[in-house]
């Protein structure tokens, strides 16, 4: 015989769960106030910027509804950007999961040296982008560049002259690797890390029941890092799509907007247009579509879903 919950059993629920987040408040207080004060807070001013017309000197003269907007819409290179940013979003995250799959996989057997191997992949993560990017950039500079002059020699290159960071497409494909490059090490160690979470006792009782090789990896292995790949892929996605150190380096002397994404057109129409408003619109823009892709993605991968769902 069913039940029905009194109001006073409810109310009785409310008040334990009130009391528990009392209880729970001075342990999850600071953090927050940490989201709020760095995550929400310049959030919400942006905006609110977003709608404001504001002076090159930083002069709020009042509401601009969304002219800001439609001036960002209007422009004729934001076609061609947001196609670029496309591009480079997924061909570094989708580049970078595989390479870092076959990594993982790697360094996730036992081979002499393997702990050199594994140290030697970090070194991209523990250097700065920035100066990464800039060695690779200069290690290509027409003339004196040590990459170009190995080309040269090496009969790769007619010419140690070779402009390859001075015209679109090959500057914007030097980026992208650059970018492939320096995400490598979290990828792999994120997957080599669900990859040693898969129980050897799973992977043996396959093999018993004669399971190759290539059959475990698709379906055991590869189905638990679900949760690893979802980590992996959600952060390359948000650190990728918000670069800007690299593009800047490499592209960022290129004439006009031809070799921009939304982040660093975002940055030149801020500095040399010294429209914040417009500025803020982009960020706007940059926002809403990282978290539908995001969305799109969970959505799609499941990644909370269980293996054997």
């Amino acid at each position: 015989m069913s039940h029905t919950p009194t109001v006073a059993a409810s109310g009785r629920r409310r008040r334990g769960r009130g009391r528990e987040l009392l209880r729970a408040l001075p342990w999850i207080g600071p953090s927050l106030l940490l989201i709020a004060g760095i995550v929400f807070y310049p959030a919400v001013l942006m905006i609110i910027n977003s709608t404001r017309e504001i002076s090159q000197t930083g002069v709020d003269r009042g509401s601009a509804g969304l002219d800001n907007y439609d001036a960002l819409f209007e422009m004729p290179a934001l076609p061609g950007v947001l196609l670029r940013t496309v591009l480079w979003v997924s061909v570094v995250v989708v580049v970078t999961i595989v390479l870092s799959l076959a990594l993982a996989n790697l360094l996730n057997k036992a081979f002499p040296g393997r702990q050199f191997v594994r140290l030697a992949v970090i070194v991209p993560w523990a250097s700065s982008v920035v100066m990464t990017t800039t060695v690779i950039y200069y290690g290509l500079e027409p003339g004196y560049g040590i990459v170009q002059q190995f080309l040269f020699d090496i009969g790769l290159l007619d010419s140690p002259d070779f402009g390859f960071t001075k015209s679109m497409p090959s500057a914007f494909l030097i980026a992208i690797g650059i970018a492939i490059f320096v995400s490598l090490p979290f990828t792999t160690y994120t997957l080599l890390a669900g990859m040693q979470s898969v129980s050897p006792e799973l992977l043996e009782a396959a093999r018993i029941d004669g399971a190759s090789s290539r059959v475990a990896y698709f379906k055991i292995v590869l189905p638990h890092l679900r949760p690893a790949l979802a980590v992996a892929t959600i952060i390359n996605i948000i650190n990728v799509y918000n670069n800007f150190p690299i593009l800047s380096v490499v592209t960022g002397a290129l004439p006009g907007y031809e070799a921009d994404t939304t982040t660093t057109l975002m940055f030149k129409v801020l500095q040399d247009l010294r429209d914040s408003g417009m500025a803020s619109a982009l960020a706007v823009l940059n926002l809403v579509i990282v978290i539908a892709v995001i969305a799109v993605y969970v959505r799609i991968a499941k990644p909370l879903k269980a293996v054997d769902e």
